[in-house]
């Protein structure tokens, strides 16, 4: 039987081309989403149209109990879930003194909250048949942090100290957990920078570009896979340099 990965924010960026590399290694694949389902059904039924093997589920995963559901949908969709990729996430910019309580509060639910939902659900049907793999997805940012996205950088940060102790505490019971922490890719999500801010980060970074969403994507099935089944609580960073 296929292995199922439930991947989240699956309708853009790197969460679609994670799910797209997922299905087209033989995975069935959940394409988790929230406000962009009419994308991710769209993909979805494309990769069906190739022969592959996916489905779509939509969620507010900043709510525990939606959280709860999808993850539990997606093991029943396809009669297990194998791997889970924690990809949803939002970016604010803005002067740290300008962030109001509710924008502060919107970015953690959404970054880290959402991380804390999902990989509990997760684990509750992983720990029985011990075996599992959790990818979790920070950011550079979450590293080393970034001026005008303290709240970013604080979530982001928050999912790399997440990832850790998770390890620890689900590694006794044969789940490992993970991390990937992306560099500056080419994403809608940073689209919004502008060219010559994305110019400038590319001058910054030793491979002199900015990345794409299939490099992350090939980082996150490595860690899902048995090539590193002896490893976890490692954060991997695809940066180009950017970091070292």
């Amino acid at each position: 039987m296929n292995r199922t990965v439930l991947v989240t924010g699956a309708s853009r960026g790197i969460g679609r081309a994670a799910a797209e590399l997922f299905a087209r290694r033989g995975y069935n694949v959940v394409l988790g989403c929230n406000r962009h389902k009419r994308q991710a059904l769209a993909f979805s039924e494309q990769l069906n149209a190739a022969g592959l093997q996916t489905a779509v589920l939509q969620g507010d995963l900043s709510q525990p109990q939606e959280a709860e559901a999808l993850v539990q949908g997606a093991a029943e969709l396809f009669g297990s879930l194998d791997v889970l990729v924690n990809n949803a996430g939002i970016s604010r910019t803005g002067l740290f003194t300008d962030f109001t309580p509710a924008q502060w509060r919107e970015v953690q639910a959404v970054n880290l909250d959402s991380v804390f939902y999902c990989a509990r659900a997760a684990a509750k049907l992983m720990i029985p048949r011990q075996a599992g793999s959790i990818i979790n997805v920070s950011s550079i940012w979450g590293v080393t942090g970034a001026s005008c996205e303290a709240a970013y950088s604080a979530s982001k940060a928050a999912v790399i100290g997440l990832t850790k102790a998770l390890a620890k505490e689900l590694g006794p019971s044969g789940i490992r957990v993970n991390c990937v922490a992306p560099g500056v890719v080419d994403t809608e999500m940073n689209a919004s920078l502008g060219e010559a801010v994305l110019d400038g980060l590319a001058e910054e970074t030793p491979l002199g570009r900015i990345g794409r969403p299939e490099e992350i994507a090939a980082a996150i099935f490595f860690l899902a896979g048995e090539e590193a089944s002896f490893i976890t609580g490692q954060i991997l960073g695809v940066n180009g340099g950017f970091l070292i």
